[in-house]
């Protein structure tokens, strides 16, 4: 099978491509899809497919994810697009109490085979309302697959995945990374939710991340090595399901983890990851465990506030070293 190296929003481009041509029941709705989508992930599927598979929509969240859900339910399998992560506010009753409910009150009758893709994260400049990290929010809700990843590969094949899913799937895009290469094969094969991918292996510090923050990570875990403190670099790709075993595996071999997100540390995803592993292994197992994320506070506008507040590989090595050390 033949392999291209292509941006992650190529990639994502290529793999819903594919899925509508391989699937008729397939298509797009959101605010200007249909002239190819805010970051060009929708490039000629207009000519392609045509206007009634390619919807540009009103701006009405609300509206864009009702309908979606109604065309799930007769048949269809939408591709909802929200074009920022902090729009689907606008449309958090058709998500919450519709989208992720209706399949479990109609005993499985109901199919809401939807993927709502919201590309999230810190973006340059853009300010408390264009850059938020939500994600800690959906993966409490019931009834949703939560997908997170960092890689033009791991995109392309978990969106595969998602559109082919009969439950929905809240695809989390991270636009920060939109620009970054990586080879995607021709054939794009679906990547399984729940399978976490391994990174660096070492023995002496579990780290584990997802999403835009992945590279930051993976820069300070080059740090660490030359430093002489050895990493397992996990990336969990997902967070609902979430790769636990493989998890709890490599902190079982070196007795240390941290988690580390973009997102805001309190209440964040990471203290999930921390909790479980800790019940899972026993404290006497953990030698030591934290999570680093963001102050709780909006992203500033300001470039030198949004740089203090963001997560970078020095503070990540430095809590690592705080992680080895204790």
């Amino acid at each position: 099978m033949t392999a291209n190296t292509v941006t992650l929003v190529e990639a994502v481009r290529l793999a819903a491509l594919q899925e509508m041509r391989r699937d008729p029941t397939v298509w797009v709705l959101g605010e200007d899809v249909a002239r190819g989508g805010l970051y060009g992930q929708y490039k000629d599927f207009l000519p392609e497919f045509g206007p009634e598979r390619v919807v540009s929509t009103p701006i009405s969240e609300s509206t864009i994810m009702g309908a979606g859900l109604g065309a799930a339910l007769v048949g269809t399998r939408p591709i909802i697009e929200m074009r920022i992560f902090d729009f689907v506010m606008c449309a958090m009753d058709e998500l919450v109490n519709q989208i992720a409910k209706i399949r479990y009150m109609f005993g499985g009758q109901a199919r809401p085979s939807v993927v709502v893709r919201m590309p999230h994260g810190i973006w340059r400049n853009s300010a408390a309302q264009h850059s938020q990290m939500l994600e800690s929010w959906f993966v409490h809700l019931p009834g949703v697959i939560v997908v997170t990843p960092a890689t033009p590969a791991d995109a392309a094949g978990l969106l595969v995945t998602a559109i082919r899913s009969d439950d929905p799937v809240l695809f989390f895009d991270p636009k920060n990374l939109f620009p970054v290469t990586g080879e995607v094969a021709s054939v794009i094969e679906p990547i399984p939710f729940g399978k976490a991918r391994t990174v660096r292996q070492g023995t002496d510090l579990t780290l584990v991340s997802w999403s835009a923050i992945m590279p930051a990570v993976d820069q300070a875990a080059a740090t660490l090595s030359e430093a002489g403190i050895s990493v397992d670099l996990i990336d969990l790709r997902t967070l609902w399901p979430w790769d636990q075993e493989a998890v709890c595996a490599s902190v079982e071999k070196t007795g240390r983890l941290l988690v580390v997100h973009e997102a805001v540390a309190a209440a964040g995803f990471g203290a999930e990851v921390v909790a479980s592993v800790v019940e899972t292994l026993g404290p006497a197992r953990v030698k030591a465990a934290r999570r680093l994320g963001a102050p709780r506070i909006p992203i500033p506008f300001s470039p030198p506030l949004e740089d203090a507040v963001k997560v970078t590989p020095a503070k990540i090595v430095a809590a690592a070293r705080q992680v080895v050390s204790a």
